[in-house]
């Protein structure tokens, strides 16, 4: 590691356990964060997936929503499904927090219900070598993204993967797959600042 002191998994709902897993093989320090200052010795954070709804009913209830909401604005964070929705500009509904840090425009449940779910092979910008075999649980469909975010990876020609200065969010579950490359991809680009190629 590269002066890492950990990186935060957001714990109150969603399969936070999975991202801890592909964090420590990459032999990362990892926290489970659950109070507010549980953020303060964090360099990166990672919102997993998870019901959004139920996610901000409990942000809301801990009082987190606010220290998360300033962490966001200025810390690396990776946002997966669910994630990808609190970080988004949602605005589809009162119920679910939009942070709006990075400039994507998202449909809730764009790729279906539970049943609807599927996974398929994508490639990744940043690695030519080997796709990546996504996970899509009822699954949000970015529908815009803004000039100041770059796609990293695409489904049927939708945006399933993006990035802006300190934010990254997939529309699918990468902590569901035995490949690291997009744990690796957020740990070294966004929190150790290393130079790779997007």
């Amino acid at each position: 590691m590269v002066d890492l002191k950990s990186v935060g998994v957001l714990a109150l709902q969603g399969d936070f356990e999975k991202h801890l897993a592909a964090l420590k093989s990459l032999g990362v320090a990892t926290k489970l964060i659950r109070t507010s200052s549980d953020f303060s010795d964090v360099d990166g954070l990672i919102i997993p997936g998870g019901e959004s709804t139920t996610m901000t009913n409990l942000l809301r209830r801990s009082d987190l929503e606010n220290s998360l909401r300033d962490y966001v604005m200025k810390n690396p964070v990776m946002g997966t499904c669910a994630g990808l929705i609190l970080l988004s500009n949602q605005t589809e509904s009162t119920n679910v927090i939009g942070l709006g840090v990075i400039d994507v425009d998202i449909d809730r449940n764009g790729y279906g219900s539970q049943r609807d779910s599927f996974s398929a092979d994508i490639s990744l910008n940043f690695d030519d070598e080997n796709p990546f075999h996504a996970v899509f649980i009822r699954a949000p469909k970015i529908m815009n993204i803004g000039s100041s975010v770059t796609a990293l990876a695409e489904l049927n020609g939708e945006v399933v993967m993006a990035r802006n200065s300190n934010v990254l969010v997939t529309s699918f579950h990468p902590e569901l797959s035995e490949n690291r490359n997009i744990h690796n991809y957020f740990v070294k680009q966004f929190v150790q600042r290393e130079e790779v190629a997007a």
